[in-house]
């Protein structure tokens, strides 16, 4: 009894924001080896395999497949994982499915990512012929040219080749279908989801010029080209394509800017910038995405709460300086100076008496230098 569901792979913190990628034809989830475990340390990442590729059975579609039908597994295995919303990005025809989704199920996406893709493959009859050749002779002649028709000269991924080798032959022929079917170039104006188009500069199959015509329609589209890249860009340029999604995603990051800006204020958060340096630059961005952009948005506390709570924390651990900022952002919060004693009267219990009074003197100051006001008095 072959599984109902897409093979997949998951990777990342099960409370982070969910982000699916989908594979090119012939290729697995492999495709994204060199990107998925970065992107897993903001996002939670599920690869999921096409049928008849990686360890997805090939019977999950059959001859006259479309994107469509590609898409409803895709959904179907979110639900199983009880995923809603998701942010989404695949290749080739895994960016198809990506398309299809933002244009008959935009309920479902935060955002769409689509890399070396296109809103047609140019016309239905190179994928009928290539269809009706794997049915007929399997898929040894189609991988002598794989490394050809996914990489620039001299570049090869082993184990996508392999991948390519080892996909069902009468799956692989329905995914064919799906592309020789696939025709959204009228449809594009109407998505709406924030929209990243990556093409490859040096890409035979999906030209630059197809990510073009997506980016043109799409309103608010935005459009990055990666010079050196071929068809497979996350398995040739990982980096580049790692930086293009990082900075597309990071809906998290600016989000989580303002509330930091709201807390602590502009002042604070200016000199923080300022202070930047590429070395502490992934810190910074950290702190945005995970502290500002996840953990004080979540609404489950107010933020007086986290306010109370983050005052304790820094007293427990003696962090005094940043305990003055805090104190500060505890009274934009909301609370009252009698409050905030009254929070370091319980850690004058919990925390111990010389971390408490040392916690005192510097709200006092803090709460004076406040009434004193930006003139000194």
């Amino acid at each position: 009894m072959t599984s109902a569901m897409l093979n997949y792979r998951t990777e990342g913190p099960i409370t982070a924001p969910p982000l699916l990628l989908g594979p090119s034809l012939g290729t697995s989830y492999a495709l994204w080896d060199a990107v998925a475990p970065e992107l897993s340390t903001a996002h939670r990442v599920v690869r999921w395999d096409l049928p008849g590729h990686g360890g997805s059975a090939a019977d999950l579609i059959g001859a006259g497949a479309t994107v469509g039908d590609l898409a409803d597994l895709v959904l179907a295995l979110a639900d199983s994982l009880g995923i809603e919303r998701f942010a989404y990005a695949g290749v080739s025809l895994g960016g198809a499915v990506g398309l299809h989704l933002a244009v008959h199920h935009p309920e479902r996406l935060e955002s769409l990512a689509v890399l070396c893709s296109s809103a047609h493959f140019n016309g239905e009859k190179p994928w009928r012929e290539r269809a009706e050749r794997v049915r007929r002779e399997g898929m040894e002649r189609l991988v002598e040219s794989a490394d050809a028709r996914w990489f620039t000269a001299g570049f090869t991924v082993p184990r996508l080749v392999q991948d390519h080798r080892e996909a069902d032959p009468g799956a692989y022929a329905a995914c064919c279908d799906a592309l020789a079917a696939f025709d959204l170039r009228d449809r594009l104006a109407d998505i709406a989801v924030r929209t990243l188009l990556v093409a490859g500069r040096q890409d035979p199959a999906t030209p630059p010029a197809h990510l073009r015509e997506i980016a043109d329609a799409v309103p608010g589209a935005a459009l990055v080209e990666i010079p050196g890249a071929s068809h497979l860009a996350p398995a040739q340029c990982p980096e580049a394509v790692l930086t293009a999604l990082r900075t597309h995603l990071d809906g998290g990051a600016r989000r989580g800017m303002a509330v930091r800006r709201e807390v602590l204020g502009d002042a604070h958060v200016d000199r923080a910038q300022a202070r930047q340096t590429p070395f502490t630059a992934r810190f910074q961005d950290f702190i945005s995405r995970y502290a500002w952009g996840e953990i004080w948005t979540d609404p489950t506390l107010s933020r007086r709460e986290r306010s109370m709570i983050t005052l304790t924390a820094l007293v427990a651990h003696g962090h005094f300086e940043e305990l003055a900022m805090h104190v500060r952002a505890a009274r934009r919060n909301g609370l009252t100076a009698e409050e905030i004693g009254a929070v370091l009267l319980q850690t004058a219990v919990y925390c111990g008496v010389p971390a408490a009074n040392s916690a005192f003197a510097t709200a006092q100051r803090v709460l004076a230098e406040e009434e004193a006001g930006p003139d000194g008095g």
